[in-house]
C-alpha cells in the first residue's frame, strides 16, 4: 500500500474541498445570517488539515495501484463526510450535535437526502445553500466515480462496461484518459444544472431556490430549503420540470455524453438499460394512479400529478416530496419504496442496486426458466445483441447476495437499538438505496432516531453510495496483506 501518495491526494482533496465553504461564508455576509464564522472557521480547519498532510510528501510521485483506489475512495467519502459537518456543528443554528452533523453531511455528499433537521424554512440562507451545495459535489463525485473509477476495480458487475455489453461506456473510459473523462461528464453535469436552474427560475422559483434546488435535482439528492420540500410551491410547472431532470438525471451519464457528441437521441433508445428504466417508470406510474383514482383518494388529473411525480422521485432514488405516499392507501408506500431498491441507471446519480443488475438478474432468471424447458440447449444472456459473460453474471448475483445480506444484518442492528419494525426496515432501505424518506418513524426525517442508530445508518449510506464491495473490501484480511 502506497501511504504516502495516498496520504498526498487526501491532503489536496482537503484543500480543494475547503474552498467549497467559501460561497456560503459569502452568502452568510450577504444575508448578514450569523453563520460566517463557522464556514470560516471551517474553512480554516479543513485548508489547514488539507496542508498539513499535503506538505510532507509533495515531492511524492508514485503510480496507484487497485487496493490504495480502494482505500482513497473510501477515505474520499468518509473524510470528506466528517469535515462536512465541522460547520454545521460550529453553527448557532442549527449548531448540530456531532452524531447529527457528520449524519447530515455524509447524507448530502451521499446524495441520500435523509435529514435530523426540522423547521428548515428558518435555518440562514448559508446553511441551507451549504446543505444543497454538499449534494451537488457529491453527485458530482458519484459520476466520476461510477464512470471512471468503479469499472477499473471491477465492482459488483460494473466491469461490462469495458466489453461485454453495446452500453456507451467501452474500456472504463469515455475518453483515453480519465482527466479527459472526468472533465467530459463535468461539463453534462454543470450544463443539466444551469438548464435546471434557469427552469425552476422560470417556472416562478426565487433564484435563490431555483439554484440550492437545481443542485439537489441534478444530484438526485433531494434536499430541499422548506419543510415541504417541492410541494411548498403547489406547481405544476414546477414539479413538471423537477420530473423531468429527476428523469434525465437516472441516466446513464455515459449516454448523455455520446448524445451529444453525436448530435442524435437514437442512443438512448438502442440502449436496453434506458428502455427498461423508462418502461419500469410508466408502468408503476400507471399502476399508482389507477389505486389512487379506485381508492378516491385524488381526483383522476391530481392523482397523475401526485403519482407522476412520487414514483419518479422515489423511483430514482431522490426523495422529494408533494405528498405523503407513505399514508397512500394500499400496498402503493411498500411498491414505491421497493422501487427504490432499483434505482437509477449505472453511472448516473442515481442510487439503489442500479436497473442494469436488476435486468440482468431478470434475463438470468427468464434463462433457468427455459432451462428447465429444454436442459441440454445453450441460452447466452444477452443485452441488446451480445451475450454477457458469466463472470460478469456472477458479479451481479454476487453484488445481489451481499447488497441483500447487509441490508438484513443492519435491519437486525436496528432492532437491537430498540427501533420498531417498520421504521427500522425502512430507515436501512432509505440509507442503503441512498433514496432519504422512509416510513414509520422517518417518513419526514430523522431527527428521533437514538445515536447508535444513527451511526450505523451512516455507514449503510456509505455502503450504498460505494456499491458495497468498496466498503467491505477494507474489512477484509486478505485486503492488508503484502
Amino acid at each position: 500500500m502506497r501511504y504516502r501518495v495516498i496520504l498526498k491526494i487526501l491532503g489536496i482533496l482537503l484543500m480543494l474541498f475547503s474552498l467549497t465553504m467559501l460561497p456560503s461564508l459569502l452568502i452568510s455576509h450577504l444575508y448578514e445570517d450569523g453563520a460566517h464564522y463557522a464556514f470560516l472557521t471551517g474553512f480554516t480547519i479543513t485548508l489547514l488539515t488539507g496542508i498539513a498532510m499535503w506538505l510532507p510528501v509533495y515531492r511524492v510521485h508514485q503510480d496507484l495501484r487497485t487496493r490504495d483506489g480502494f482505500l482513497i475512495t473510501v477515505l474520499f467519502w468518509t473524510v470528506l463526510g466528517i469535515f462536512g459537518a465541522v460547520p454545521l456543528m460550529l453553527s448557532d443554528d442549527p449548531h448540530l450535535r456531532v452524531v447529527d452533523a457528520v449524519f447530515e453531511s455524509i447524507s448530502g455528499l451521499t446524495t441520500t437526502g435523509a435529514t435530523v433537521m426540522t423547521g428548515i424554512d428558518a435555518l440562514p440562507p448559508s446553511i441551507l445553500f451549504y446543505r444543497q451545495q454538499l449534494q451537488w459535489l457529491g453527485g458530482m463525485g458519484i459520476i466520476v466515480l461510477a464512470v471512471a473509477i468503479l469499472p477499473m476495480l471491477g465492482i459488483g458487475g460494473m466491469q461490462l462496461y469495458r466489453a461485454e455489453t453495446p452500453g456507451p461506456v467501452k474500456d472504463s473510459k469515455l475518453t483515453p484518459r480519465i482527466t479527459e473523462t472526468a472533465k467530459a461528464l463535468w461539463y453534462i453535469y454543470l450544463s443539466l444544472t444551469i438548464a435546471c436552474a434557469l427552469g425552476y427560475w422560470l417556472a416562478g422559483m426565487t433564484p435563490f431556490d431555483a439554484i440550492a434546488h437545481s443542485f439537489s435535482t441534478v444530484a438526485i439528492g433531494g434536499f430541499s430549503t422548506h419543510d415541504e420540500s417541492i410541494g411548498y410551491f403547489d406547481s405544476p410547472t414546477i414539479e413538471a420540470i423537477c420530473i423531468f431532470f429527476m428523469v434525465v438525471s437516472g441516466i446513464n451519464f455515459g449516454l448523455h455524453y455520446f448524445s451529444w457528441r453525436a448530435h442524435s437521441l437514437l442512443h438512448y433508445f438502442q440502449d436496453p438499460e434506458f428502455r427498461f428504466y423508462l418502461g419500469m417508470l410508466v408502468v408503476v406510474t400507471l399502476i399508482s394512479l389507477f389505486v389512487l383514482v379506485l381508492t378516491n383518494t385524488y381526483q383522476p388529473d391530481e392523482a397523475l400529478r401526485r403519482s407522476a411525480f412520487m414514483v419518479v422521485s422515489i423511483a430514482t432514488t431522490t426523495g422529494f416530496a408533494t405528498a405523503d405516499f407513505a399514508h397512500w392507501p394500499v400496498m402503493l408506500p411498500f411498491m414505491l419504496f421497493v422501487m427504490a431498491f432499483v434505482g437509477g441507471c449505472a453511472a448516473s446519480t442515481g442510487g439503489g442496486m442500479k436497473v442494469i443488475r436488476i435486468l440482468l438478474i431478470l434475463k438470468q432468471g427468464y434463462r433457468e426458466i427455459k432451462r428447465l424447458v429444454h436442459p441440454n440447449a445453450i441460452f447466452p444472456v444477452k443485452l441488446g445483441n451480445k451475450p454477457i459473460s458469466d463472470r460478469v453474471l456472477e458479479a451481479v448475483w454476487g453484488f445481489f447476495s451481499v447488497y441483500m445480506i447487509v441490508f438484513v444484518l443492519m435491519l437486525v442492528a436496528l432492532l437491537g437499538t430498540g427501533l420498531d419494525q417498520v421504521t427500522a426496515w425502512s430507515a436501512v432501505g432509505a440509507t442503503l438505496n441512498n433514496l432519504g424518506p422512509g416510513l414509520g418513524g422517518v417518513s419526514t426525517h430523522f431527527a428521533n432516531l437514538n445515536d447508535t442508530a444513527k451511526w450505523i445508518l451512516c455507514f449503510a449510506m456509505l455502503l450504498g453510495r460505494l456499491e458495497v464491495f468498496t466498503l467491505l473490501v477494507l474489512f477484509t484480511p486478505i485486503f492488508w496483506r503484502r
